[in-house]
């Protein structure tokens, strides 16, 4: 009871009056609880509307100071990574520290530009940065003493290391010009051995560093990784031209001058065909070997790539079997002949009348109308040919039959003229049967 009577006092004291005034209206009296909140006066509740809003422009301008450190701290975080990327490609392109020892034959032309000789330099992949070169030419007060001429230089030079290479000692005036001429279908021993009868450089050591390869230029990365049973990894990629060399050159220097001729004469189009065709650069040179040395012309040569690659296409028909003589001398001659070990093997691989399809590698250094009718054969139906050497003509046929008689014929035999005229050209070559 005394608690009931505690609780109904409380009740009591828990209601006051409270007076509300209307325009016009009568004074009122309600009750509210003790636990009911006051009611806020228009002026009291615009002032706490006016600091909500001012505490809400704090929070904003707060959250925009931090996203704004954020962001100057990654964008210092970027230009810092940036610059430090750049000081070590700038630091190891001026020391050398990516390139390779191999040495290559730079030309300055006369008068030719500090800026010029660095943007030779770079298309030549000895230097990276060009303006890095020129500033440092510039710090070294060199660009006035660049001399014109062949110099000797190398990706893994310093940057002071080729500036004083190309200031002084230009080839041209210490050591003698040699002009050496390559045929088409010329083999690396025969290449070799002109190089040495010039004074050039040994034929061993030419043969050494020419096949060892890995250069750095665009062809090489088309080329197989393995060399399987190639007898010269590098045969066939030896373009025939005329080359100034100079006597008792470095076997290295030689090998790259050959290398960048054969770099330009393949040029983008030439792989894109090989890509339309399905052939690798390496098949497109193997093939155009064999062409070269059938060949005793150009003209005919988009006829007899015919003949081999309509072979290719009818394995069945002919056990996958190109039959070309020069194929089996190249054995005889060159294999055989430097060969220190019996390889019966290889001697196989490269013989188009025991092995299928292409040889293991190519037999000669095609010139660019055999690659060219590689790439753009003659659309033919032809699977055979014979070639007289003396009268200088060939004899085209479909059929074996055809091609017996053309061999006849070719021999001066008696020939029943009742075969179609279009399978005579002429041209010289070899047996293709």
């Amino acid at each position: 009871m005394a608690n009931q009577e505690q609780m109904n006092h409380k009740r009591e004291h828990d209601f006051e009056e409270v007076e509300i005034r209307g325009d016009g209206a009568p004074k009122r009296t309600v009750r509210r609880t003790g636990d009911q909140p006051r009611r806020r006066t228009q002026s009291s509740r615009s002032s706490s509307a006016a600091k909500a809003k001012q505490r809400k422009k704090r929070r904003n301008r707060q959250t925009l100071r931090i996203y704004g450190v954020i962001m100057m701290l990654v964008l210092i975080f970027v230009v810092s990574i940036t610059l430090s990327v750049g000081i070590i490609q700038v630091g190891k392109d001026m020391l050398g520290l990516e390139g390779t020892e191999t040495l290559m034959v730079f030309n300055i032309p006369e008068g030719a530009t500090t800026s010029e000789i660095a943007e030779m330099l770079h298309e030549k992949g000895v230097i990276k940065i060009p303006k890095a070169f020129i500033y440092f030419s510039r710090l070294s007060r060199a660009d006035a003493s660049y001399i014109a001429g062949d110099h000797e230089v190398s990706s893994a030079m310093a940057y002071e290391e080729i500036i004083n290479e190309l200031s002084g000692n230009a080839i041209a005036e210490d050591q003698v010009a040699v002009n050496v001429m390559f045929p088409e279908g010329c083999t690396l021993v025969e290449a070799a051995d002109k190089l040495q009868e010039a004074k050039v450089c040994e034929a061993s050591k030419f043969l050494y560093y020419f096949n060892a390869g890995n250069l750095g230029y665009d062809f090489e990365n088309y080329l197989p990784k393995n060399a399987g049973l190639k007898f010269y990894r590098m045969e066939g990629y030896l373009f025939p031209d005329t080359y100034t060399f100079y006597e008792e050159m470095e076997p290295d220097a030689v090998c790259q001058k050959i290398y960048v001729n054969f770099d330009s004469k393949i040029t983008p189009e030439m792989y894109k065909r090989m890509k339309e065709i399905n052939m690798s650069l390496d098949e497109v040179i193997t093939l155009a070997s064999i062409v070269q040395r059938e060949a005793a012309n150009e003209d005919e040569m988009p006829k007899i790539a015919s003949v081999f690659l309509n072979r290719m296409k009818n394995p069945a028909e002919f056990a996958g079997k190109l039959q070309s003589d020069p194929t089996s001398k190249y054995v005889d001659d060159v294999i055989r002949r430097y060969e220190t070990l019996q390889n019966d093997q290889m001697y196989e691989a490269y013989d188009t009348y025991k092995c299928a399809g292409l040889p293991a590698g190519a037999i000669c250094n095609p010139g660019l109308a055999a690659i060219n009718a590689v790439l753009y054969p003659e659309k033919t139906g032809f699977y055979y040919f014979y070639a007289n050497v003396d009268t200088k003509t060939t004899y085209f046929a479909r059929t074996l039959e055809e091609h017996n008689k053309n061999i006849a014929r070719a021999n001066g035999e008696y020939v029943e003229e009742d075969e179609p005229e279009d399978s005579e050209g002429e041209n010289s070559g070899e047996d293709a049967e």
